[in-house]
């Protein structure tokens, strides 16, 4: 029997006489405000002097008998509704809660504040001595963390339970799979985790694997890969979900440099140390797939993932090497670092073969993109800028933001190379990485196609309440709520 879903443990459906009210302060509280509170309540408020404005207040009221009778808190809202609640859940002691001002949220909202309140929750303990075994969270459903009872919050009216709860599963599943350390992760290990979510949805699960690579088309992706070690060979994994008859068919396609050292242009250490996140777009392709699949999209879901690790002994691909790749381009290697496009090229045309509505990919890409826009704000580039401009709407209207980013042709003259189709890095141009990163990407994709690129960073530098620091799921929420709702035009 399969375990219920995570969600379940931080969710009540009714409140019971224990139950202890959530009230949120206003943003200036006045007196008028204290005098519509019971008396005991506003003298207790009234003690706290000016502490009363401020983001992330949490202000528990003992009743008569000394217990807690009422919880008032100020909703960090300039973070967004994702994480208004999220900073209450470590600061309250096991119970259960509920929002006094709930009829103020609309659905987005209380959708988004219950998923905040119940990410907050998930911590990723694994690896800590002292740390409950919470399950991986892979292609089965993650465990509820062992250990303390959780704060547990009465289901607003407003808000979509389904929603959330995929929200929830896929997340968790993506920063779970990042936080992983190469050494747990390798290509082998990210394919379980592929065939495990086939296996529990109902899907079906290929891989192709090492030197078969080459006899089945995927060559470049091959050569990133080749130098690791037999036991964390290179493989592309192909993922296939499906919905009705009339269904859309959308391509997931995901890097999964489950560790990249730079290969032979061999980072320094500084930007070494978290390259196990470099499989990041894999992650966010899987934990997407996930959520779709939980939410019930009426989709033909297709997921294809390139992994392999980009290591350094003597069999590794070399500056210089003109590869070959699926489509047919030659490209020659001017950066063995620029790894990450040469697996998508292959996983791309892949892709497209199989005649998709829409393609959509995810990497660990450039760090021009955190020099651009930081590291919260992934953006996301397509042929069509109405596509770009969707995505990022929907990515506002979910608090998962993304920002479009023009693909701006004339850039892609200084992807050329002398003596192949295209060079993997523009020589001798120190600008617009990430644009010039999906350019390259562009030529894979067959034209017709409507396709986007999101550049990500999956990775949070520093904690903040329901974002603890390493693994993260950009653009997931995003995508999701995109895919819901958006009317695909048939082809003739």
């Amino acid at each position: 029997m399969d375990q219920p879903a995570l969600a379940d443990a931080f969710f009540s459906a009714r409140r019971t006489k224990d139950t202890l009210p959530l009230i949120a302060l206003p943003a200036e509280p006045d007196r008028a405000w204290l005098r519509g509170l019971p008396d005991r309540h506003a003298r207790w408020l009234r003690g706290q002097g000016a502490g009363l404005a401020g983001a992330g207040l949490v202000l528990p009221v003992p009743g008569e008998d000394g217990d807690l009778e009422a919880v008032y808190f100020s909703p960090t809202s300039h973070a967004g509704d994702s994480w208004r609640l999220a900073h209450l859940p470590a600061k309250l002691p096991p119970g259960r809660y509920v929002l006094e001002d709930e009829a103020g949220l609309s659905r987005g909202a209380a959708t988004q504040a219950c998923f905040g309140w119940a990410l907050s929750q998930c911590p990723d303990r694994r690896y800590k001595s002292d740390g409950a075994d919470q399950g991986v969270a892979v292609g089965r459903r993650a465990r509820a963390p062992q250990g303390d009872a959780p704060a547990v919050l009465v289901w607003p009216k407003a808000a979509d339970r389904v929603e959330t709860s995929a929200w929830l599963e896929g997340v968790v599943m993506a920063r779970r799979l990042v936080n992983t350390p190469a050494e747990d992760m390798g290509p082998a290990e990210l394919a379980e985790v592929a065939k495990a979510l086939a296996e529990q949805h109902g899907g079906r699960f290929e891989q192709v694997v090492g030197d078969a690579m080459l006899g089945e088309g995927f060559p470049a992706a091959h050569a990133v890969g080749r130098g690791a070690t037999p036991a964390r060979a290179p493989r592309i994994l192909m993922l296939r979900f499906r919905g009705s008859r009339s269904a859309p068919t959308v391509a997931l396609v995901g890097k999964g440099v489950v560790f990249d050292t730079g290969g032979l242009d061999i980072k320094p250490r500084s930007s070494m140390r978290n390259m196990k996140k470099d499989m990041g777009g894999a992650a966010v392709a899987l934990g997407l797939a996930r959520t779709l699949l939980e939410l019930g999209t009426d989709l033909n879901l297709l997921v294809v993932i390139g992994a392999v690790e980009n290591a350094v002994p003597a069999g590794s691909f070399r500056p210089g090497d003109v590869l070959q790749t699926r489509k047919g381009l030659t490209v020659e290697v001017g950066d063995t670092d620029a790894e990450g496009r040469l697996v998508l090229s292959d996983c791309l045309t892949y892709a497209g073969e199989q005649n998709p509505d829409l393609i959509l990919d995810f990497a660990t890409l450039t760090g021009s993109a955190r020099v651009a826009l930081g590291p919260d704000l992934p953006p996301v580039m397509a042929r069509d800028n109405g596509l770009s401009t969707a995505l990022a709407q929907a990515g506002h209207e979910v608090g998962d933001p993304l920002w479009p980013m023009p693909l701006y042709l004339p850039y892609a003259q200084h992807l050329r190379s002398t003596i192949a189709d295209l060079c993997n890095i523009t020589e001798g141009f120190g600008f617009a990485g990430s644009i010039t990163a999906g350019l390259f990407l562009e030529k894979f994709v067959p034209k017709g196609t409507d396709w986007a690129h999101f550049d990500l960073f999956c990775w949070n530098p520093s904690s903040r309440p329901g974002r603890p620091a390493g693994g993260e799921a950009h653009a997931l929420r995003a995508v999701a709520g995109f895919l819901r709702t958006w009317k695909f035009d048939r082809r003739s």
